[in-house]
C-alpha cells in the first residue's frame, strides 16, 4: 500500500459534512482531489478540485473510480443504504482505501441503532465492507459523535446564542464527547496519511469531553448573560421525535441524533474518551476546552 492515499475522490462533497471534508483536504495541499458529482447538481467547488459529473450507476462509478487510491463517502441520511454499490465500483476500479459516511453517533453501539434505526444501514455499510476485504479493498470508519463547534454555531445542538437560551436533558449534567469541524477534516487527512495504522479500522474521535451543563457556563461566562433554560428528558424528546417520524416530518431524526449525545438511554456509549478507544493519538488530534471552542465562536 501506498505510503499515502494521494489520489481521492469524493461523494456528497457539496453537503454539511462533505465541505468540512474537502475544505480540509484542500487546505492540506497534499493530495489530487475529484469531486463525484450528480450530473443535475449546480454546486460549485475550490478551484483546482476535478469535478466529475456522473448518472452513479455502477459502470459510471467505476470510470470515476478509476485510478484513485482512495474513495471518501460523505453522502446523506438518503443514500446511507447505496454506499454498498459505492464500494462495489471501488473493488471493481482497484481502489484502495474506502471511507464510509460516519462522521456522526457510534454506528457500532446497538443501543444507537435502537434509537435511530437509520443508523443500522451505516452498520450494514461497515460489515459489508468488512465481507470483502479480500477483494483487496481496506477501508476506514470515523466517528465523531456530534459536531460541536457547527452545531452551536446553526442551533442543531439547541443552544441558541441570539436568544440565550438552551434545551437541557435529564439535568445537563451526562457525559459525552463531540467534535469541531477542523477535527473532523483532520482526521480524514490523517488516515489517508497514515493508510497502514488506520487499514480496516472503525476510528473514535472527539474535540471536547463534556456536559450540557458545562456548555452553559462557559457560553453564560462568555457572552456575559445569564440564560434561559428549557429543561427536558430523553422520554419527551424521543417520544416527541417518533411523533414527528411517524407523521412524515423528517426532523424527528435530528432530535435523535442529538438522544445518541444528550440521552440518558443505557449502552449508547456516547463519551469517546471514556467508554471507547479514541483514536486521536494515533491520527495527531489533541483534546480542546469547551471555553476555548466558544470563545473562537
Amino acid at each position: 500500500m501506498a505510503t499515502i492515499l494521494k489520489k481521492v475522490a469524493i461523494i456528497g462533497a457539496s453537503g454539511n459534512i462533505g465541505r468540512i471534508i474537502l475544505d480540509s483536504l484542500v487546505v492540506s495541499n497534499k493530495f489530487t482531489i475529484t469531486v463525484i458529482s450528480r450530473k443535475e447538481s449546480e454546486a460549485a467547488f475550490p478551484p483546482g478540485v476535478t469535478v466529475l459529473k456522473t448518472d452513479f450507476s455502477g459502470s459510471s462509478l467505476e470510470a470515476a473510480f478509476r485510478g484513485q487510491d482512495a474513495v471518501i463517502s460523505a453522502v446523506g441520511a438518503t443514500a446511507f443504504n447505496e454506499q454498498k454499490a459505492l464500494v462495489d465500483a471501488a473493488i471493481a476500479a482497484g481502489v484502495q482505501r474506502f471511507i464510509p459516511s460516519e462522521f456522526s453517533a457510534n454506528s457500532q453501539s446497538e443501543a444507537v441503532l435502537q434509537l435511530l434505526p437509520l443508523f443500522g444501514q451505516k452498520n450494514d455499510v461497515i460489515k459489508y465492507l468488512k465481507s470483502k476485504e479480500s477483494s483487496g479493498l481496506t477501508w476506514t470508519g470515523i466517528a465523531t459523535s456530534g459536531l460541536f463547534d457547527w452545531g452551536l454555531r446553526n442551533g442543531f445542538l439547541e443552544f441558541d446564542i441570539s436568544n440565550r437560551t438552551a434545551t437541557i436533558w435529564d439535568g445537563g449534567n451526562k457525559s459525552f464527547t463531540l467534535t469541531n469541524e477542523k477535527q473532523l477534516g483532520q482526521s480524514v487527512v490523517s488516515v489517508l496519511e497514515n493508510p497502514r495504522e488506520t487499514s480496516n479500522q472503525y476510528l473514535y474521535v472527539a474535540s471536547v469531553e463534556t456536559t450540557q451543563r458545562e456548555i452553559v457556563t462557559a457560553l453564560e461566562k462568555v457572552t456575559g448573560a445569564r440564560w434561559t433554560i428549557k429543561d427536558t428528558t430523553t422520554d419527551e424528546q424521543v417520544s416527541a421525535a417518533i411523533k414527528k417520524l411517524t407523521a412524515g416530518d423528517f426532523s424527528g431524526a435530528f432530535t435523535l441524533v442529538r438522544a445518541t449525545c444528550f440521552g440518558n438511554t443505557p449502552g449508547l456509549r456516547a463519551n469517546y474518551v471514556q467508554e471507547e478507544k479514541l483514536a486521536n493519538g494515533l491520527l495527531g488530534l489533541e483534546m480542546e476546552s469547551v471555553m476555548d471552542t466558544i470563545k473562537r465562536l
